[in-house]
């Protein structure tokens, strides 16, 4: 496994195509929150998933920067 990745690279890619759809399912979220009404377990149960995606989309820019940094200090 190489450590050289590039913006190109389909590591790089995964990431931020994991992190993109992390955001926009967390965003979706509070649609989804208008439709729980009186149901305080729905509600615990996707506001969790929400936090959930946020982490995702926090761990993936983490690992992208990480990737990218290798990338850059090989490079340099």
């Amino acid at each position: 496994m190489s450590n050289d990745h590039s913006p190109h690279d389909d590591i790089v890619y995964d990431l931020i195509s994991i992190q993109y759809h992390a955001l926009q399912s967390a965003s979706h979220h509070q649609k989804y929150m208008d439709d729980v009404h009186d149901h305080a377990d729905v509600a615990d149960f996707l506001r969790k998933c929400e936090q959930e995606d946020r982490d995702r989309a926090d761990k993936c820019h983490e690992l992208i920067k990480s990737v990218m940094g290798a990338h850059e200090h090989q490079n340099a």
